[in-house]
């Protein structure tokens, strides 16, 4: 009886409630926020899985990531009344997603042309190195004073061309008036403010500058980029701000809730730190690992190998706030690497185990670079390797080298942005799903030499998303004013080695990203099959053609037996 009195007075003292679709890499999840106090209310988490058709291929389903989207509201929805809570309460729906992936769809049909090609994913290799050798200088860099960006796998263009270029499907709808592309945001507003029945076909401007298609100083697409990529602008989305009713929900529980904060997941994250000042950063630990630092109203173009990326734009009449990014593609993703592939381990909480009972890696280095080297190398011909091996080490070395891995770096994006900025961070604000591993904050703490500081509620990201939606004009259940903004919680990391030790490390580390590089070094060839054969590496075809007449060679003097 208390109990129930207990939840209905708790009820009435609640207030407006925002909402937040979280859709990364590996799952998705839909939170719901107390708009006055931050604190979230409840939450609900499904995976998504993810197939590798071939090797570099990583692909998602959009119908399945739709799926799940709905699913995690409906179970966040029953699990708010039964805490008594009413989700009428709830009063505006923020989106924030995994960048860059890129999905093709039709509209008059709604259904997918493709399936998500996923941002890690490297099968449009070929198209870099083309696109590039047509550069003057081969200069990766040639975009890079319109989009921020250089020309790589990672970003959307590439792959939108790839879908053209080898999707029967997407090029027959494309010249038919009848495709739409997207990255996930996108495909999930399109669909949840009604689909083909008058569904809103928009991004925000945090996801538009991850395509390569989109000027960061005029805040839209250019007609220059999209010719240079061969994309006919009809198929893009219109941009929007970050903060803004783009539509209403159009089924389920929560159907005439407005959709109106969008934020690729780094730029949330960001938000969801409160880094609204120039030089304030945060590093996200999730499938990769991001670091962004705000610059304030002004672009800041990069001497360092990071990005130059939109940070978001909370209104439509705001002006856009920019960060330098330091993107590093395997993070989270090698902890699943050594679960699912090599089954060292049973979960993510075993890895800390595991690393924790040497404490070391004992000279062991692990260079995650399974889809190449991100910032600031950005070197696509490089792959992972795991060296320093004695007769010694066992998996416990691997799983303490896996955390360092993530630390380094880290270590390496930090140091390019305290080159770029020219001011050290004195400490590190992080968040992501890693960060519960305290083994991994206080290594990270130890190697980059300063505080780590890691909030006790986790879900930035997705805070970050609900503080747009419900600051929207047509909601504003939610003040961004600085002197309205809720105080966070924290646990602070200090450093515990000496700096010479932490010094030694980084520089062994640097020496087996250096082996790690110029792996991949042509084109793969494909036999009959379509399969990539052992001899297009020209030097390991030498090696075995040699080996073969070696071995012939042998055999003929040896004579008959």
């Amino acid at each position: 009886m208390n109990g129930t009195m207990a939840a209905c007075s708790h009820r009435i003292t609640l207030g407006p409630l925002v909402a937040a679709i979280d859709q990364g890499t590996s799952s998705t999840r839909f939170l719901v926020f107390n708009s006055k106090t931050a604190e979230l209310l409840s939450h609900h988490q499904v995976e998504i899985k993810q197939s590798f058709p071939k090797e570099g291929w990583v692909e998602e389903d959009p119908k399945e990531i739709l799926q799940s989207v709905y699913e995690c509201m409906d179970r966040t929805c029953e699990k708010l009344t039964q805490l008594n809570i009413d989700i009428s309460n709830i009063k505006a729906i923020g989106v924030t997603n995994q960048r860059e992936t890129t999905v093709v769809w039709d509209k008059e049909t709604g259904e997918p042309l493709y399936n998500a090609i996923v941002w890690l994913d490297l099968r449009t290799q070929s198209t870099v190195e083309r696109l590039i050798n047509k550069t003057p200088g081969k200069n990766k860099n040639h975009l890079k004073h319109k989009t921020g960006l250089p020309i790589s796998t990672y970003f959307s263009a590439v792959k939108l061309r790839w879908l053209m270029d080898n999707v029967d499907e997407v090029r027959e709808a494309v010249v038919s008036h009848r495709a739409m592309f997207g990255t996930v945001d996108s495909w999930l507003i399109w669909c949840l403010t009604g689909g083909k029945s008058g569904g809103v076909h928009c991004t925000d401007v945090t996801n538009a500058s991850r395509t390569m298609l989109f000027n960061i100083h005029t805040l839209d697409w250019d007609p220059e980029l999209c010719t240079y990529f061969g994309i006919p602008m009809e198929i893009l989305p219109r941009v929007r701000s970050s903060s803004e009713i783009y539509g209403l929900m159009k089924s389920g529980a929560l159907s005439g809730i407005p959709i109106s904060g969008c934020l690729g997941d780094q730029s949330a994250a960001l938000v969801g730190q409160m880094c609204f000042q120039d030089g304030q950063a945060k590093n996200t630990y999730g499938t990769g690992c991001f670091l962004l630092r705000n610059t304030g109203a002004k672009p800041v173009m990069s001497d360092h190998g990071l990005l130059t990326t939109v940070a978001y734009k909370l209104g439509r009449d705001k002006p856009a706030c920019y960060a330098l990014e330091g993107s590093v593609a395997i993070c989270g993703a090698v902890v699943r690497w050594l679960q699912d592939n090599l089954g060292i381990i049973g979960s993510s909480e075993e890895l800390e185990k595991l690393a924790a009972s040497v404490g070391t890696s004992y000279g062991c280095y692990f260079v995650p670079a399974f889809s190449g080297l991100y910032a600031p190398y950005w070197e696509p011909s490089a792959r992972g390797i795991i060296c320093g091996l004695t007769q010694f080490t066992n998996k416990s070395h691997v799983a303490f080298a896996a955390l360092e891995a993530v630390c380094f770096q880290t270590r390496e994006i930090l140091d390019a942005m305290n080159q770029d900025s020219g001011i050290p961070l004195t400490q590190l604000q992080v968040d992501g799903g890693m960060t519960s591993n305290r083994l991994l904050m206080q290594l990270q703490a130890d190697i980059l030499c300063i505080p780590v500081v890691k909030p006790s509620m986790p879900e930035t990201t997705a805070l970050g998303a609900a503080m747009a939606a419900g600051a929207a004009e047509g909601v504003s259940v939610w003040s961004l004013s600085p002197e309205d903004l809720s105080e966070v919680t924290s646990e602070k990391f200090e450093p515990q080695i000496n700096p010479e030790e932490s010094e030694f490390r980084y520089a062994r580390w640097k020496k087996a990203v250096q082996k790690s590089m110029n792996w991949e070094t042509t084109e793969p060839v494909c036999n009959g099959n379509g399969e990539t054969s052992i001899f297009s590496s020209t030097p390991l075809g030498l090696y075995i053609m040699g080996s073969m007449l070696m071995l012939v060679g042998a055999k003929y003097l040896a004579g008959p037996d």
